[in-house]
């Protein structure tokens, strides 16, 4: 399982996303800024990923206080530097809000004891999203069957997670049961999450994989050469409406079109249930140098206008399931995804 991110002592280090699979370097942070730069800048990507991260940062702000300090206007400002980065991921603000609590329920406690007690939280929070995506993984291997060829998008493996992945844990689960499956990864661009880390992933996994363009899916699904897709989420309103990296909306449409079952697995946290539908979800614009650029080089007119949002939503009509760790929800999600609810 890959090392996505640990806390060592009095550090986080956490594999620099950018770099793969060219080089597998891995990042030290010392403090949150560290943390909330590394996922500003997709250093460390996938909702769940950057929960963790997002958690093991308000520990290690926690570390920087004093006995003298404001410690409760201290952590304000540390959550807001991370609340800051990315919006549209759910987990993050689910990480967050966790952390919170226990600050709130223990900053009673010597300072010594408050910090010891963030960075337990912060463990037992990555320790938790490694066993959800393994149940993920047992609920989801049921929808794929043996000789099939999934299509899935961007990436949401070990590397989008604290370890074993959401859409690719179901893949993963699924060829450990000895299912002779194949997994068709799109690019995924701009930043090609698909062709550099799913790929990467599965290879290393040794689970068939072959790389399409993001214009390819509707190509294979006429020919029969897609069985179904699986993708993760970043963000789910409680009717289903699931918000993903761009791209996802157009296969799903695809998928509808051509009869084949279209999956989310994503953990509960994912699950936005203030959200009646898709509409409210906060959708990241991203820097325009992400699209005008590949590999450093201008792949376009210099000073061309350009719109990059990360994400879109998928409506929940084009959704066949939804994967989570008690289990497989199918229409109507409003009732189904409540059913899970603590």
């Amino acid at each position: 399982m890959l090392p996505t991110i640990t806390w060592d002592n009095d550090r986080v280090i956490l594999i620099d996303q950018r770099l793969l699979p060219a080089e597998e370097v891995y990042l030290e942070c010392l403090d949150h800024i560290q943390v909330a730069e590394a996922i500003e800048q997709m250093a460390i990507r996938g909702a769940p990923a950057i929960g963790v991260a997002a958690a093991y940062g308000v520990a290690l702000g926690v570390q920087k206080m004093e006995e003298s300090g404001d410690w409760d206007g201290e952590f304000d400002r540390i959550l807001t530097r991370l609340e800051n980065t990315r919006p549209t991921a759910r987990n993050l603000f689910w990480a967050l809000e966790r952390m919170k609590q226990t600050f709130d329920n223990h900053k009673h406690l010597a300072l010594l004891q408050l910090k010891e007690t963030m960075i337990q939280k912060a463990i037992s929070i990555d320790k938790e999203d490694v066993d959800t995506n393994k149940k993920i993984g047992y609920w989801g291997r049921e929808l794929i069957q043996d000789g099939q060829n999934i299509l899935t998008h961007c990436n949401a493996g070990a590397l989008a997670t604290a370890g074993y992945g959401t859409a690719l844990g179901v893949i993963r689960a699924a060829f450990e049961q000895g299912k002779k499956i194949r997994v068709f990864a799109d690019e995924t661009r701009p930043l090609l999450q698909g062709a550099r880390l799913t790929c990467w992933e599965l290879n290393k996994d040794d689970v068939p994989v072959v790389l399409i363009t993001d214009n390819m899916a509707g190509h294979l699904m006429k020919k029969g050469q897609i069985s179904a897709v699986i993708t993760g989420a970043d963000r789910i309103a409680q009717n289903g409406d699931t918000a993903n990296k761009i791209g996802t909306y157009s296969v799903a449409v695809l998928a509808k079109e051509h009869g084949l079952p279209f999956y989310v697995a994503a953990p509960l946290n994912t699950i936005d249930f203030s959200l009646t539908d898709g509409d409210a979800i906060p959708i990241e614009e991203r820097n325009q140098e992400e699209v005008k650029q590949l590999a450093g080089q201008c792949i376009t007119v210099p000073d061309i206008e350009i719109h990059n949002p990360a994400f879109d939503v998928t409506p929940a009509k084009y959704i066949t399931a939804i994967i989570t760790e008690k289990g497989i929800a199918k229409p109507p999600f409003e009732l189904n995804l409540a059913s899970f609810k603590d």
